[in-house]
């Protein structure tokens, strides 16, 4: 028994047997059921999180919403009402000052630090991905700072002075003068360059939070370091016998391959920063939420908090996106 096809050389028909028929669509049937098999236990991984939101951050995500647009009222005998006000707790969280210069201060901020993580994570994520003794050693001590950014060591690295010292980028000498470097530091430094003190002072900003710095950028190296070890050595093997040189390599090889996990390190930066616990937006939001009738207002506050982020973390995702190249694969 055979089948019919196309010679696609010749245009002619041609007999093809029917075993060789059976076989591909048996292919076809293992691997769309394997992708099935795939989708399943991917559901399965992640359903505990889709039970937890739906049971529990749900009813707090519309109770959130709900306040907003309300008014809380003592009632009688106790508990209380709320009252549809519309608009007004967020035209009254748009006219607070202290709340737009907090809101201002952050987004600069933002815009100054992302590109110093991004860049010091891929900078030791490319060192640490070189052959050497005590490479592990090196990625653990690297990854401490974020383990010790979490849970009750921040507790109690809020009372630890030093620390404070150091990720304020300043340590009380008792004169005065506790930056690690200065403008003028810098300034001299780079004497024979002509630049702008718009650039002296981002440098300045940059050595003085260096530990800052280092302590969000755990997470990101993870990324880079498994984004570079994906990328198949003999590519970089053809490089060395065309006889490119290791800067060359870098920018036509690494860098393009380890974009996507530049996209994806510079919008958990965002995410990251936007809501830590130390971030002054979110201390601000949370002493309006203190005071007395401020849980309404709050609501609002964190509701406009939202939207930014979320149209920072658009646009930030949409320029990245016009760099980003991504690798097909022969299916």
């Amino acid at each position: 028994m055979q089948g019919r096809g196309d010679d696609r050389m010749t245009g002619q028909k041609i007999n093809t047997p029917a075993s060789a028929v059976l076989k591909r669509s048996k292919r076809r049937r293992k691997a769309s059921s394997l992708d099935r098999k795939k989708a399943r236990a991917g559901w399965i991984f992640v359903l505990p999180f889709v039970i937890g939101f739906v049971v529990i951050y749900l009813p707090i995500i519309y109770n959130s919403i709900l306040y907003s647009f309300t008014q809380i009222r003592p009632a009688v005998g106790g508990g209380f009402q709320l009252s549809w006000v519309g608009w007004e707790n967020y035209y009254e969280a748009l006219n607070d000052t202290t709340y737009l210069q907090t809101l201002s201060e952050g987004i600069q901020q933002l815009v100054f630090d992302i590109p110093a993580i991004v860049i010091f994570s891929l900078f030791m994520a490319i060192l640490l991905n070189q052959k050497m003794i005590g490479r592990a050693a090196f990625r653990a001590i690297f990854f401490v700072p974020v383990i010790l950014s979490t849970g009750i060591l921040t507790t109690i690295d809020m009372n630890n002075a030093m620390l404070d010292s150091m990720s304020s980028g300043s340590i009380d000498m008792g004169d005065g003068s506790g930056s690690i470097v200065s403008a003028m530091d810098i300034q001299n430094l780079l004497s024979s360059v002509t630049v702008g003190e718009d650039v002296i002072q981002y440098v300045t900003n940059l050595v003085n939070n260096i530990y800052d710095i280092v302590n969000r950028s755990g997470v990101q190296m993870l990324i880079f370091l498994a984004g570079l070890q994906s990328i198949s050595p003999a590519i970089y093997e053809s490089c060395q016998i065309d006889g490119a040189t290791s800067w060359e390599t870098f920018w036509k090889i690494t860098l393009p391959m380890i974009s996507p996990m530049i996209l994806v390190n510079t919008v958990y930066t965002v995410i990251d920063s936007f809501t830590a616990s130390d971030n002054n937006v979110m201390v601000y939001i949370d002493e309006v939420y203190a005071t007395a009738g401020g849980d309404v207002l709050s609501s609002a506050m964190a509701w406009i908090y939202f939207l930014i982020v979320f149209a920072i973390i658009a646009l930030v995702a949409a320029i990245c996106s016009f760099f980003v190249f991504y690798q097909r694969r022969d299916s």
